[in-house]
């Protein structure tokens, strides 16, 4: 019996999903957001407060229906940072 609850509560703990701090561009460089984008090829950046986004290296992280819109956010050391881009829904215009 010992075995089975044991087990029960290692496939129970297992399946837990810990929640992950995403990085704030607020907080940091625009050199350091902009070199996990490329790193990466895509990531969920915080842009202040609440807020948050999915930034990408290229048009080859989005789906088949959306295109790359260049993305500038809020860092550390300026105002307005170029980052990347987000995929945005329906045909580029």
């Amino acid at each position: 019996m010992n075995r089975a609850v044991l087990s029960l509560m290692l496939m129970l703990a297992a399946d837990l999903a810990v929640a992950q701090p995403r990085p704030s561009t607020v907080n940091r460089p625009c050199s350091a957001s902009r070199h996990d984008i490329i790193a990466n090829g895509a990531i969920v950046l915080g842009t202040g407060g609440y807020t948050y986004d999915r930034f990408v290296r290229d048009r080859s992280f989005c789906e088949l229906d959306e295109y790359a819109d260049p993305a500038w956010v809020p860092s550390r050391d300026t105002a307005s940072c170029f980052v990347g881009y987000r995929c945005k829904s329906g045909m580029y215009d």
